[in-house]
């Protein structure tokens, strides 16, 4: 399987997301409230807030395919302060996203990554996918579901796993 596959389900994911926050925004109206305080929402006093979920799912989403694509991600100001704002930095990521092919992956094993963070250390661009960037993309975009969940909105299993290619 081609790992540009990934992307397409990271772009699927996305696009679940940014509906999530429009049921919130339906949910706040209905309840008489400012959506935006939904964005201060923990599970746990450690946590990081519900704004920094939605930016970090965002990050880990075009740099999965800017890292293993060999393409330069966006720069995206950390500054978002509403839901409308959070939707136009996944509508950016998204339309970033929409560049790649299946073609931009040929040559995948041949690519590395390496960060400051690890020390000297670095990874294939395979490896790196599948084992961070996929898994800090998925549970950065599960604690945005676990918190709007939590706050009430209604979201459910079919609204996390979106649409599937079913066949009779």
């Amino acid at each position: 399987m081609s790992h540009y596959a990934i992307v397409l389900e990271i772009k699927k994911m996305l696009k679940n997301l940014d509906g999530w926050l429009d049921k919130a925004k339906s949910f706040a109206e209905a309840k008489k409230f400012d959506v935006n305080t939904l964005l201060t929402w923990r599970l746990a006093p450690d946590m990081l807030p519900l704004s920094f979920q939605i930016q970090a799912a965002c990050d880990h989403a075009k740099f999965s395919a800017a890292r293993t694509g060999g393409k330069d991600a966006p720069k995206h100001a950390d500054d978002q302060k509403t839901v409308d704002e959070f939707k136009t930095r996944i509508a950016s990521v998204l339309e970033f996203l929409d560049g790649f092919s299946e073609k931009d992956f040929e040559g995948i094993a041949d690519r590395t990554f390496a960060s400051p963070r690890w020390e000297g250390k670095s990874m294939t661009a395979p490896n790196y996918l599948v084992e961070n960037a996929v898994p800090n993309f998925f549970f950065h975009t599960s604690m945005v579901y676990a918190l709007l969940r939590h706050a009430g909105v209604e979201i459910g299993k079919r609204d996390f796993l979106g649409a599937q290619t079913f066949k009779a």
